[in-house]
């Protein structure tokens, strides 16, 4: 089994910064691209921003020079840096890992999702 587990989202005013992180636990062998989604009301599920097992990183034209991702491969956690929030950021983030399995299964594997709410 291999789980996925988010913090950090919460409600802010326009402007500020919140800080998301997602630890991957269980049956590991390796995690190769980590990355975050969102979800707003009504909408489809976006790519937010992806970082490789090498530390490369693309975003979405949206968050591009406010939002950071970055990642700890010895506690196979990632993270997502917010700042400068607006109101049209709010949504569920979601975390996503290719993990390889110690079975040698890969796998795409999403978390809960974490609501950040962005107040104008």
């Amino acid at each position: 089994q291999v789980h996925l587990v988010e913090s950090g989202g919460g409600l802010v005013q326009a402007g500020g910064s919140l800080r998301l992180s997602c630890a991957a636990s269980g049956s590991i062998f390796s995690i190769n691209a980590m990355g975050w989604y969102r979800q707003a009301p009504g909408k489809q599920r976006e790519l937010v921003a992806r970082i490789t097992s090498g530390g490369s990183t693309n975003y979405a034209d949206s968050v591009k020079g406010r939002f950071t991702i970055s990642r700890d491969n010895a506690k196979n956690t990632v993270y997502l840096q917010m700042n400068s929030l607006k109101p049209e950021d709010t949504a569920v983030y979601y975390c996503n890992a290719d993990i390889l399995h110690v079975s040698f299964v890969r796998g795409d594997y999403w978390g809960q999702g974490t609501q950040v709410t962005v107040s104008s």
